[in-house]
């Protein structure tokens, strides 16, 4: 994903400490979230295992804090915008914290996925552009908007799949609250939007071949979609919706390597 912005939008070699930040703080981040969950009512291999090896997810956590910091000397000069990212990640796994301010947060109606679409979206995709300096104001918005509206997408499967734990914890969110019509229309409205301002990018000097590659994954995700709120294969979460959000970029490597 950081691979896609370096390539498409802002048009220069990726920043090898840069990416390495993201990978480790990736790490830390996601296992910390993990360590704090204390169960699981999702009928999932994967989370029960989870809950049984807490400890990995905090020797995990902590290997992934120390690469992220080693790395982020190499990028400090950046340190506010990078703050930022350590702002919005934290506030989604904030709420699992036996903290009475951090409890307070499920209550936000906009919720956990959100604040997780807002993350990996400025992380992959704001950040980067805000590293490497100027580009158009254009062609960044289009790009950085559509690219939260699409992993909003699929983080809609993912709370859809949550639902029944999340309402348990007390955790709110718009998934929460709609009925599965009303998640139906706000995937629809996510996709379409994202379609959209994909398009325009046409108008900033990004090639067709270039948005067919971005909107290629989003297709499948809509084929995907009534079977994945009916299957909850964690090989369908972990390895195909998650590999959605990477694979437009992964595509773009490749016909750049070929």
């Amino acid at each position: 994903m950081v691979y896609q912005a370096y390539s498409l939008i802002i048009g220069n070699p990726v920043n090898l400490y840069f990416a390495a930040f993201v990978f480790f703080s990736t790490v830390c981040s996601y296992n910390f979230h993990w360590a704090l969950t204390p169960h699981s009512i999702a009928p999932s291999q994967r989370l029960q295992w989870d809950e049984k090896h807490k400890s990995y997810h905090l020797l995990l956590s902590i290997a992934g804090l120390t690469g992220a910091a080693i790395s982020f000397l190499f990028i400090k000069e950046h340190w506010f915008y990078i703050g930022v990212a350590a702002i919005l990640t934290f506030l989604y796994s904030a709420p699992k914290i036996s903290f009475t301010p951090f409890q307070w947060l499920k209550k936000i109606a906009i919720g956990k996925t959100i604040f997780l679409a807002m993350a990996w979206t400025y992380v992959t995709a704001v950040l980067p552009i805000l590293i490497e300096g100027t580009i158009a104001n254009e062609k960044a918005i289009f790009f950085c908007t559509g690219q939260f509206f699409f992993i909003y997408s699929i983080c809609i499967l993912f709370d859809f799949r949550d639902r029944d734990y999340d309402k348990k914890e007390g955790i709110r969110s718009m998934i929460t609250y709609f009925n599965e019509r009303g998640i139906d229309i706000l995937f629809a409205i996510s996709i379409i939007i994202f379609f959209v301002l994909s398009i325009l990018l046409k108008q900033t000097g990004i090639h067709w071949i270039n948005i067919g590659i971005l909107l290629f994954p989003a297709l499948l995700l809509i084929t995907l979609y009534s079977h994945a709120k009916r299957n909850f294969s964690d090989y369908l979460y972990y390895f195909v919706l998650d590999g959605l959000m990477m694979f437009s970029g992964l595509l773009l490597w490749l016909m750049n390597r070929f």
